[in-house]
Order: structure tokens, then sequence, then C-alpha cells
């Protein structure tokens, strides 16, 4: 096992930023929309997958606004449970955006994330709270 060590007789000291993670932030975002009120995100890095799922929140109808690394969403003026296939597509964590908007408004529709793996055809998956099953669309 490796190991480090300091020598000179005087205690370290100091800080170490410790940057945001995009694997933390995108399901945080999705979950966003659960509360039905002010989220208020720190540390938020840029990154485009951070900007797509943005603007899904916002096609979803959230106020969002982005001030330096530190984003705001309003999620109590959400009026879709429809995440747009041309940005659902752009990303294959705009899945899980269908835990959330399946609790909040009882239904979700989205599109295979990524890209539909059947070319040419329109893909969409439909689920419904009390009905125990999702409902591929072709």
């Amino acid at each position: 096992m490796s190991k480090i060590v300091v020598a000179g007789g005087r205690r370290l000291q100091g800080e170490v930023v410790v940057e945001g993670s995009k694997n933390a932030v995108l399901p945080i975002l999705a979950a966003s929309v659960l509360n039905s009120g002010i989220n208020i995100i720190k540390n938020c890095p840029k990154l485009r997958d951070v900007d797509i799922m943005l603007e899904i929140l916002r096609k979803l109808g959230c106020h969002v606004k982005v001030e330096d690394h530190t984003v705001i969403i309003d999620s109590s003026t959400l009026s879709s449970t429809e995440v747009p296939e041309e940005l659902a597509t752009e990303m294959r964590s705009s899945i899980i955006f269908m835990g959330p908007l399946l609790a909040r408004g009882g239904k979700v529709t989205i599109s295979y994330p990524g890209g539909c793996v059947m070319p040419l055809a329109i893909c969409k998956i439909i689920c419904f709270r009390h009905s125990n099953s999702c409902k591929i669309h072709v």
C-alpha cells in the first residue's frame, strides 16, 4: 500500500475546493420537480449535460435561473410531464426524469434516451402511476 509521509514539523493547514460532480447534480436537477417550490443547487458544474437538463426543466414549465455555479429552480410552475424528444435523445441520463415526473404528475412521456434503437421511428415510453405498466409507442 502506498503512503505519503509529510516531514517538516509543521501542521498542515489550508483549504481544498471540491468541484461539483455531473453524476451527482443530474439526479438532483431531475428531483427538483418533486417539491413544487424553490430549489437552490450550489456548486453546479458548467457542462453540456447540465445545460440540457436545465433546458428540459424549462420545457416542463419550471423557471430556471443560473448565477455563476448556482442554479435556482422554481418547480411550482411545472406544466408538463412530457420530456421533449429533441432533448431526451441528446443524453442518456434524461431517463432520470421518469421517476420524479411520474411521482409528481401521475404520468410521464419520454423518448428513448440517447437516441432510439429503431432508426427512422419515433419511440416513446408512456408510464402511468397507477397502472403498473409502461407503454412503448413506436
